[in-house]
């Protein structure tokens, strides 16, 4: 048998994000939301063991697309954890559409990764390949068509997003999981 570690942390995480997107489903995807996070929580733990960091990459996007708050993050699971959620949460623009705001939302997380704190960075990791992942292989099946999904349908635009994030990630060059998401921008942007 395996050295036993304690995954209690990890564990509620799992739980309370299972709970959080209950019945939600990945954009068009058929498949339900919470497999995201998991995969987000599998790419990190390519990077590293902290189970906080697990945990915050479990709970991602909870603040971002559920009626949780980052209040509620922090009572259940401490400061650091609702921290590196904060950093991986989208902004919200008042006044304007998710259309209107993409640009700017996106230029913010550009720029939010780039100050943030390395632990930041790995959470930020393992969603951003998990996106991109999604991204290179929906883009190879469905071909142009494929950004009509999202709320800016023109390619270059989420190219330079894929880029800027790269350059603001690449803290962690030396890691598989930044040269696979490299890979995978310089393959689905030709």
């Amino acid at each position: 048998m395996g050295k036993i570690i304690d995954t209690s942390l990890l564990d509620d995480a799992i739980k309370f994000a299972v709970d959080a997107h209950k019945g939600a489903e990945r954009r068009g995807k058929g498949f339900p939301y919470i497999v995201h996070p998991m995969e987000a929580v599998a790419i990190v733990a390519t990077i590293t063991a902290d189970q906080e960091l697990l945990a915050a990459a479990a709970l991602h996007d909870v603040v971002e697309d559920t009626d949780y708050t980052e209040a509620d993050i922090r009572e259940r699971f401490g400061d650091r954890v609702a921290s590196l959620v904060a950093t991986e949460s989208d902004i919200v623009v008042e006044g304007k559409s998710d259309e209107e705001s993409w640009h700017e939302r996106k230029q913010a997380a550009i720029d939010r990764l780039a100050k943030a704190s390395h632990d930041g960075k790995v959470v930020a990791m393992g969603d951003k390949l998990s996106n991109m992942r999604a991204i290179a292989r929906d883009f190879a099946a469905e071909g142009s068509g494929f950004w009509n999904r999202f709320h800016t349908t023109d390619p270059k635009e989420h190219e330079w997003h894929y880029r800027g994030l790269a350059q603001s990630l690449s803290e962690l060059s030396d890691t598989d999981a930044y040269k696979e998401f490299i890979e995978l921008i310089d393959k689905t942007f030709l």
